[in-house]
């Protein structure tokens, strides 16, 4: 992650690499679709350059080419259901990436052994339940120990106006992607719908 305390990715070099040669000294276009600055005086911008047969989008062809997975946030959310497509097609081809133990996604059961860390994560809703306006989802028997997937009252509303009732994901198979930390077993914090993808029963 280029970040004290993280150690290197596999195919971080290659990836780097990759995303210097189609923007290093060229100019490019930033297009905005949410939080335009953050907390740091960052730009957060899809970047698109001038390539051989017209305009690349860069986040697009990293995540077409295997070298990035989608990794979103609540105020910052344009594009993301195109990158997932992306990621879908990356992840079919296995290319990058997605040929990597490193990168698979998990099962639900396994994420005590993944923590502290971004991750994709599938499997069955057990019980679905509202405890004073915080939703959880509980994958195991046991809310303490096995994974649980949670929402603050505050995010809820996102998902209602996308038509998706958290409630009646009980027995859904469902995929979702966020930082997993622990607090009463292993947990991600669901903050918008984007991170959230229905498998079905």
């Amino acid at each position: 992650l280029g970040r004290a305390g993280f150690d290197q990715q596999p195919l971080g070099p290659e990836a780097k690499a990759v995303l210097e040669a189609m923007i290093l000294g060229k100019r490019v276009r930033l297009s905005f679709g949410g939080l335009q600055i953050d907390r740091y005086g960052r730009a957060l911008a899809h970047l698109f350059v001038d390539g051989a047969a017209g305009e690349i989008w860069v986040q697009g062809e990293m995540v077409r080419q295997g070298l990035a997975r989608v990794y979103s946030f609540q105020d910052n959310r344009a594009l993301v259901g195109d990158l997932l497509a992306l990621e879908v097609q990356a992840r079919a081809a296995k290319r990058g990436i997605w040929a990597l133990a490193f990168f698979e996604i998990r099962q639900a059961e396994q994420t005590g052994d993944f923590l502290d860390r971004f991750e994709v994560i599938e499997g069955r809703v057990l019980a679905a339940e509202q405890v004073g306006g915080r939703i959880y989802l509980n994958f195991g028997e046991d809310w303490r120990t096995d994974f649980t997937i949670s929402v603050a009252p505050s995010d809820t509303d996102l998902f209602e106006n996308a038509g998706i009732d958290l409630l009646s994901l009980a027995g859904q198979r469902i995929r979702v992607r966020g930082w997993l930390r622990n607090f009463n077993g292993p947990v991600i914090d669901l903050t918008h719908p984007e991170q959230l993808e229905s498998l079905g029963l």
